[in-house]
Parts: C-alpha cells; sequence; structure tokens
C-alpha cells in the first residue's frame, strides 16, 4: 500500500465516496487478496455443501430433504455472513493503515481482525438487532438505528471500544450529523448494490451460452459471482465507512493520526506526522500557555507583562 500519510480535512459528501474509491484502486492488491483468501474457500464450501442437499431430479422430496436442505442453507448462509464480516473487518484496518501512510500486507490486516472477530461478530449482531427492531415498530427508527451505528466497527477497530461501547461512541459522533451521514451511507450502499447487480448479471448472462446447465456448472457460476462481487463491494463499502469515520473525527474531534497509529498498533511513517494537539513545546524561563495550541492571541507573561 501507499505511503504518505495524507492531510486531513473535512470533506463534502461526494468527496468521502471519491476518497473511498481512490483508496479502493490505489491499494486494490491488498484489499483484493484479504477479500478472496476469505470469501473464496467459503464460497466453494457453500456450494459443495448446498449441491449435496439438493435432491436428485428425478428423486421424490419427502420431509427429510427438505430439513436436510434447509440445514444446508441455514449453515451456509452463517458462514457466508462471518466470512464477510471477516473480510470487511479486515478491509477496515487495511485502509486504516492506508490513511496513516503506512505499507501493509494482506496477512497482518487479516490477523489482525481474526483476533478481533468474536467482537466484531457481536457488535455487528448488537447493531443489526437494534436497526431490525426499530424496522419493526416502526420503519424511521429502523433506519434511524442503522445510520447511528454504521461506524461501530471503524470504532471497535480503531478505539479497542466493544459491544455497547462501540455503538455509543458510533451515536456520539454520528450526533449533529446524522443527514450527512445518511446521505453518505445511503449512497455508498446502492453504489456497491449496483455494482454486485451488475457482477452477477454479468455472470448469470454467462450461464445462458450454455444450453443444458448441470449441477456443476451452476455451483461453479455461484463460486465466482459470489466471490467476483465480495472482492469488488467489500473493500468499497469498508472504504467509504472508514472514510466516514475519519471526517467526523476530523470534524469534532481534530483527529489526530497519532492517536490513530497507536490505537491500531502501527507506527506512523517517520517525521510524516508533527507534533500532538496536547503536546506542548516548554519554553525555558517563560509562562507555559494554557492548553497547545495556545489560544488566539495568548502572550507569555514576560512578554508584554500582562500575562495571558
Amino acid at each position: 500500500m501507499e505511503t504518505g500519510a495524507p492531510h486531513l480535512r473535512p470533506l463534502g459528501i461526494g468527496e468521502v465516496l471519491d476518497v473511498a474509491l481512490k483508496i479502493v484502486w490505489r491499494n486494490a492488491v491488498t484489499l483484493f487478496k484479504i477479500v478472496f483468501f476469505v470469501v473464496f474457500p467459503v464460497q466453494v464450501i457453500s456450494a459443495v455443501v448446498q449441491l449435496s442437499a439438493i435432491p436428485e431430479r428425478d428423486e421424490v422430496v419427502d420431509d427429510k430433504d427438505v430439513a436436510a436442505l434447509i440445514g444446508a442453507f441455514g449453515v451456509t448462509g452463517i458462514l457466508g455472513w462471518v466470512a464477510s464480516t471477516l473480510a470487511a473487518g479486515a478491509c477496515y484496518r487495511a485502509i486504516a493503515s492506508a490513511y496513516l501512510g503506512e505499507r501493509t500486507d494482506w496477512r497482518p490486516s487479516l490477523e489482525f481482525a481474526l483476533r478481533r472477530l468474536r467482537s466484531i461478530l457481536w457488535v455487528t449482531i448488537l447493531a443489526g438487532l437494534a436497526a431490525l427492531l426499530g424496522l419493526i415498530l416502526c420503519v424511521i427508527p429502523g433506519i434511524y438505528l442503522w445510520v447511528v451505528f454504521a461506524l461501530a466497527v471503524p470504532v471497535l477497530l480503531t478505539e479497542d471500544k466493544r459491544g455497547t461501547k462501540a455503538l455509543g461512541r458510533s451515536r456520539d459522533l454520528v450526533r449533529g450529523y446524522w443527514w450527512r451521514t445518511f446521505a453518505i451511507v445511503l449512497l455508498g450502499t446502492i453504489l456497491a448494490s449496483i455494482i454486485g447487480a451488475v457482477i452477477g448479471g454479468v455472470v448469470g448472462s454467462t450461464s445462458g451460452f450454455d444450453t443444458t446447465p448441470t449441477d456443476l456448472t451452476s455451483g461453479v457460476l455461484s463460486v465466482v459471482a459470489g466471490t467476483v462481487s465480495d472482492v469488488i463491494t467489500t473493500p468499497f463499502t469498508a472504504a467509504f465507512v472508514t472514510v466516514l469515520y475519519f471526517d467526523l473525527r476530523v470534524r469534532k474531534e481534530a483527529f489526530d493520526l497519532q492517536l490513530l497509529a497507536e490505537r491500531i498498533g502501527v507506527e506512523p511513517a517517520g517525521g510524516a506526522l508533527g507534533p500532538r494537539p496536547g503536546d506542548r513545546p516548554e519554553i525555558p524561563g517563560e509562562e507555559q500557555p494554557p492548553f497547545w495550541p495556545p489560544p488566539p492571541g495568548w502572550k507569555p507573561g514576560g512578554a508584554d507583562g500582562s500575562g495571558s
């Protein structure tokens, strides 16, 4: 991944998506490897399990066959969700490293997410249940909670806040910027869905050239479509959510890259970062400012004899 820590500033809605696309493009090899090596084996296993549970065409289907088919799709669905969640978590970490200007391989990012997989799954489940409950009670609360908790996983991976603390931190960051966050998340999700649909359509049209498709052919096409779709859409989704997280911290907290480096265990590039906001340069023999950078107009007491 490329080096050189960027100068962070508040971004417009379009800029957040543009930066996300550029991050994915410039770091495509690392991000695509992360997703491929997680998703592809699960796609293969899922295809094999599902094909083995499908009854033969001339076979009489009974209750056991139906139960086996439902169980197979249930197990593979859970496996697919765990794999996609792990891949997304690893992409979050890789993208955060890119923001720090650090070179990183797919292995460290995947190991980082794997060590925190249980926490990532738990936060994802909590956010999903909250949004689902809101949808059941009334659609608007569900949408509200979906947006409010959109940053929970980046919070977990960068600040090590877990469970409900991650949800609360995400809510605090979104507070005051809900409509802006909603626009970015909605546009990013729609764009990712369109990309996934196009990929699925291309693979589906390929099967049309086979006049006598077999179960094996269908299984292979399913693996290809699922893997390619995830390889393309997962990094982009992780990228725009991560950029949004950074942007809100820049807007609300004067986000500093050194803090992020400490939280995710990455050393920033030498000389790339300036002094942290809390670091005061000591001025021997002179009064120190109440905080750093000093407030506008502040002068040491010895400069004009009036103090601050």
